[in-house]
């Protein structure tokens, strides 16, 4: 395993369905298995006394349900450890209540190596973009700030940054979020953020941030729909002649 590699613990009641993703874990770039077990207890209990950076869980399990075991992950002081529902639960609550758990995303079994390993690609895309956000709001040190004001104490002004290519994506944007993004989005039916969220199994303000990005390139069009009450919604459609890539 990789010091950078993210680390898996694959929750299901099935053992070959843990031996088999499982595997397709292993075989991921940039990703590691670390455990596997079949109730939601067991689950729990490893994630709380190991390193999990991503839980695949089944909704499916013996003796507590995944939406129990999505409560205690985040009652449990385990908020940072992130959840991806693998199920073949297709009813409308079950799955609200698991997106209501905050999960980054909901996949129905059965499903391919290939399939997983986009929804793992798109979630560490998805994960550095976060890092990144917080890494700026992040406050400076002292030792920082000076360093950032030696060359101006020095006598000389700071050098500009050199401007990054046309064909670079701003930071925070990763290339693979950005084409699940456009792959939802419609140059007829509009969408709104919370909608596109949902689709493109990313959060409201992933989304949002998305979208703006999307606006100020203009690749996509924004328009206002006025109810009778509340706030107007914005809507969001594919300009013309955009492609999806």
């Amino acid at each position: 395993m990789t010091a950078d590699a993210l680390r898996v613990l694959v929750v299901d009641d099935d053992r070959g369905a843990r031996l088999l993703h499982g595997r397709y874990v292993d075989e991921a770039p940039g990703f590691a298995l670390v455990g596997r077990v079949g109730t939601g207890l067991a689950a729990i209990e490893f994630a709380a006394h190991h390193d999990v950076d991503l839980v695949l869980l089944d909704m499916r399990l013996p003796d507590i349900s995944g939406v129990e075991v999505l409560n205690r992950l985040r009652t449990h002081g385990l908020a940072h450890t992130d959840v991806l529902v693998i199920s073949s639960s297709q009813d409308q609550v079950t799955v609200r209540q698991a997106l209501a758990g905050r999960v980054i995303g909901y996949l129905v079994k059965p499903f391919t190596q290939e399939r997983l390993h986009d929804r793992l690609a798109a979630y560490r895309a998805d994960r550095a973009a976060r890092n990144d956000e917080r890494e700026r709001d992040r406050p400076l040190a002292q030792g920082e700030i000076d360093r950032l004001l030696a060359p101006a104490r020095a006598g000389g002004d700071v050098a500009p940054r050199t401007p990054a290519p046309a064909s670079e994506l701003p930071r925070g944007i990763s290339e693979v979020t950005l084409r699940r993004v456009l792959a939802e989005l419609d140059p007829i039916e509009p969408l709104t953020a919370a909608e596109l969220a949902a689709r493109s199994e990313i959060s409201r303000a992933t989304a949002r941030r998305y979208l703006d990005h999307l606006v100020d390139a203009g690749r996509i069009d924004r328009a206002h729909r006025y109810g009778r009450r509340g706030r107007p919604e914005v809507l969001y459609r594919l300009a013309p002649g955009t492609a999806e890539a």
